[in-house]
């Protein structure tokens, strides 16, 4: 055996010894049930988009950012989600506890109330001590999923073990072949902890700012509650509720002001959203609760909107739904519905004519 030879054998000896040791720290590690915040231990990649596609909608999903869905539309249309640049900046986010959010946007699962993020977990005292309301929980909003199933039709992904949140998420994303039409997302929230844990599903879904969004509310105008966020160079929010279907409306701003931006929370009189844009119109459909199954910080539906007129590519709207707050005993979960349905749509911008269509659309999808 040359020297090289001798080199060579001593490098595989070396490699070996390391894998030895990784594998006996991930062991130690896994048995003794602690990590360092930051800390990944080693496993199969997870893919960074999986494609679910009908006759009738496409829908991409994002294993690798958590299970979450970074494009829904017709077959060959434009994406109807606001989808950030972070998703190729940042491919690859660290999860760490003392983390800021990150801009993927798109639809992501978090977990209500807001108030509550950061208050019950010990990774990070100083947001413990404030109550910090932002930014969300690194390990639901990023950290890799792991892929349970995929065809072209349905697709289930088991999410990270949050420390912060103390619950884990399995999500399935779905096209029934008697639905080819509609795309269902369900999420099983699971108390990983010990001890009880309160807290409820809240599928968040970004959207471009412009995107006219009717949500049903009571005719009076009851169970509203708009919140304006006029600072920073934003004016107010401007709606209405007419014919007891509430929308945004997108009137210029004040002068010297840039923008409208405020959030609503809206006790809905059906269990639906709809939106339309890009020669689209779509529908986000749930299970209609009553008011005292929603935690009082929320709305079942919320409305946020940071809109910048002229600004190209800035500012979004989030289309949020929450599922009822519960008590989960340890090791017991609690699941969550939407249904998402997307139509071409030729007509005119105009709210009566959108207000027609719609009507017809759901009629057509068997919602009332």
């Amino acid at each position: 055996m040359g020297p090289a030879d001798t080199a060579s054998a001593a490098g595989r000896a070396h490699a070996a010894a390391l894998h030895l040791l990784r594998h006996v720290a991930v062991v130690v590690a896994c048995v003794a049930g602690t990590f360092h915040p930051g800390f990944a231990i080693a496993a199969d990649p997870a893919p960074s988009r999986l494609r679910l596609e009908s006759a009738q909608l496409r829908m991409e999903v994002s294993p690798r950012l958590g299970g979450r869905v970074l494009h829904f539309s017709l077959p060959g249309a434009p994406n109807l989600l606001k989808v950030g640049e972070a998703t190729a900046s940042q491919p690859e986010p660290r999860v760490e506890a003392g983390g800021e959010n990150i801009a993927y946007l798109g639809h992501e699962i978090w977990v209500g109330p807001q108030a509550d993020w950061w208050r019950d977990q010990t990774l990070n005292p100083a947001r413990r001590k404030a109550a910090a309301q932002w930014p969300p929980d690194p390990w639901l909003a990023h950290a890799p999923a792991k892929v349970i199933a995929h065809d072209g039709d349905r697709l289930v992904l088991e999410g990270a073990a949050s420390p912060v949140s103390g619950v884990q998420l399995v999500q399935t994303f779905s096209i029934a072949a008697d639905r080819p039409g509609t795309a269902e997302l369900a999420v099983e929230m699971r108390n990983i902890r010990k001890v009880p844990v309160s807290r409820d599903i809240w599928f968040n879904t970004r959207v471009h700012p412009e995107t006219r969004v009717f949500v049903p509310v009571a005719r009076d105008g009851n169970g509203v509650r708009v919140r304006s966020d006029a600072s920073d160079g934003f004016d107010g929010l401007v709606s209405s509720s007419a014919d007891g279907l509430f929308s945004l409306e997108l009137l210029p701003p004040s002068e010297g002001l840039h923008g409208r931006r405020g959030k609503v929370f809206i006790q809905p009189r059906a269990g639906w959203i709809a939106g339309f844009a890009a020669g689209q119109a779509f529908l986000i459909h749930f299970e209609l609760e009553p008011l005292e199954r929603i935690h009082p910080d929320q709305g079942q539906v919320e409305l946020y909107l940071d809109w910048r007129p002229g600004q190209a590519d800035t500012g979004l709207m989030e289309l949020e739904v929450h599922a009822p707050y519960a008590t989960l005993a340890a090791g017991t979960s609690t699941t969550a519905h939407e249904w998402w349905v997307v139509r071409r749509y030729d007509g005119p911008d105009r709210r009566d004519a959108q207000v027609a269509f719609l009507q017809r659309m759901l009629a057509d999808a068997d919602i009332e």
